[in-house]
């Protein structure tokens, strides 16, 4: 019996065994490990919102119904799923640059049609001469971050814009700032008519802390607002940040004395809605609205910029001094009366008491007379004479010589042909019938305020009747 051939058999078949068992573990071992990264990435596809669970489950019945992809808000926002379909290609096969012109276009229309709207419905009385406060709240709130960068960032960039908009409309009126944080309510700027100022003192002022308090804000501004002329419009506009606020005492009568002393209050929250401010803006007559994301936010500011309708008991003729003074001659050095400082040249000569002013309009620090340049007081009359809004009108293709159309903007003279000789979308003024373009449009309703085809043809026919004579 061959016991050594036997055990050297064992041996070399226990060998086997024994690699075929390690080789075994070391299987098991990796297809652990594949099963782990699987779920990893399976949890990562979660995470990165493609709406699909471990488990298998369906997602909750409690999420948004609008929310489809799995993105939050701020995210929908910046995702341009379908970005092809705005791509257009030339005659060459080329594509063109994503243009935007003509859906900004359709917007500005559909407000300057519900501006006009309003308008002309029933004879509004509006306020020519306005003093507003606004009320930025840079509480701890204000450093969200729900837009982007943070609240407040979003809120000083478009305030900047509102404020240089506001004296672009309302050339005879006054603003002025406050802020709130840490419970109390500080005034940055008093009322003024310098766009730069206010600016300069908003932007170095940006910091955030403490708790918002909304009583602490009116009873400051009343106190301001008070003491302004019974011809002005007393405004106040919050931009509130916070879903509370911390009074020291009774809000409710603070606002009774507003409501009192013609104050008119509203609010743009940019968080969700609360009741004290839906409250004071029934009880002022302002307007209170929740800004969903920047834009919109933009859309609401700027809606405050055009004089609103007068309040009934403001709604009476007054007739009010004004002064217009002289520009003081270059080089000439005097003491300024608004800095309390000497300057040399520029600046304004009051007509009554001969102090001088640096800037137009504002009030004489000496004698209280309200200066003005005819040119703010003619601008500040085009919102009582609106200009109609243009028809949408597409020119026409014809083969007829005898039959003439447009080919040009009567504004700018530029094309109204796209490439190709085709059509474009173009206006056209419903009383002189002359067409325009959508940029022409845009600044004939905003900053010109006036027509030219109108202009051209009323002035025309002043000519013709002077030649008759």
């Amino acid at each position: 019996m061959n016991t050594s051939g036997d055990l050297c058999t064992y041996s070399f078949i226990g060998g086997i065994i024994k690699q075929l068992v390690v080789s075994h573990s070391l299987f098991n071992w990796i297809h652990l490990l594949l099963l782990e990264s699987m779920n990893d990435m399976e949890h990562r596809k979660i995470i990165d919102g493609e709406g699909r669970r471990l488990n298998g489950e369906e997602d909750e019945e409690d999420e948004d119904e609008g929310n489809e992809t799995g993105l939050d808000a701020w995210e929908r926002a910046y995702a341009d799923e379908r970005s092809w379909e705005s791509l257009q290609e030339d005659e060459s096969g080329l594509l063109r640059p994503i243009d935007n012109k003509t859906i900004y276009h359709a917007q500005y229309r559909r407000r300057i049609r519900s501006l006009y709207s309003t308008t002309t419905t029933a004879r509004i009385q509006k306020g020519l001469i306005r003093y507003l406060y606004i009320i930025v709240d840079l509480s701890r709130a204000a450093s969200e971050t729900d837009f982007k960068p943070s609240r407040m960032a979003v809120v000083a960039k478009h305030t900047e814009a509102f404020i240089r908009e506001f004296f672009d409309q309302n050339p005879l009126s006054q603003i002025g700032l406050v802020t709130i944080k840490d419970g109390l309510a500080q005034c940055l700027t008093d009322l003024g008519g310098s766009p730069d100022s206010h600016v300069k003192a908003l932007m170095g002022k940006l910091e955030c802390c403490g708790d918002s308090s909304l009583q602490n804000a009116l009873d400051l501004i009343h106190g301001y607002l008070n003491q302004i002329p019974t011809y002005g419009h007393r405004e106040v506009l919050i931009l509130y940040s916070a879903l509370s606020t911390c009074d020291p005492g009774d809000i409710m009568e603070t606002i009774q004395e507003c409501k009192k002393s013609k104050i008119r209050c509203s609010i743009i929250g940019l968080s969700a809605e609360i009741f004290i401010c839906r409250h004071l803006c029934q009880e002022t007559g302002g307007s209170y609205s929740v800004a969903l994301d920047e834009f919109h936010f933009k859309e609401l500011l700027l809606e405050h910029a055009p004089p609103p309708p007068a309040i009934a008991e403001f709604a009476i003729a007054n007739l009010i001094k004004m002064g217009f003074p002289q520009r003081a001659p270059e080089g000439v050095i005097s003491i300024c009366s608004c800095h309390k400082e000497a300057k040399v040249g520029g600046g304004y000569t009051c007509p009554r008491c001969k102090a001088r002013v640096c800037e137009l309009p504002t009030e004489c620090c000496i004698c209280g007379l309200t200066l003005v340049s005819s040119p703010h007081l003619a601008r500040s009359y085009h919102h009582l004479f609106p200009i109609p809004p243009f028809d949408e009108v597409s020119l026409p293709l014809s083969n007829n010589p005898h039959q003439k159309s447009p080919t040009a903007c009567f504004g700018c003279q530029e094309s109204l042909l796209i490439p190709g000789n085709k059509p474009n979308l173009c206006v056209a003024c419903p009383k002189c019938k002359q067409h325009f373009c959508l940029d022409c449009d845009i600044y004939i309703h905003e900053s010109l305020h006036n027509c030219p085809g109108c202009e051209s043809f009323r002035h025309s026919k002043i000519v013709s009747v002077t030649t008759e004579e």
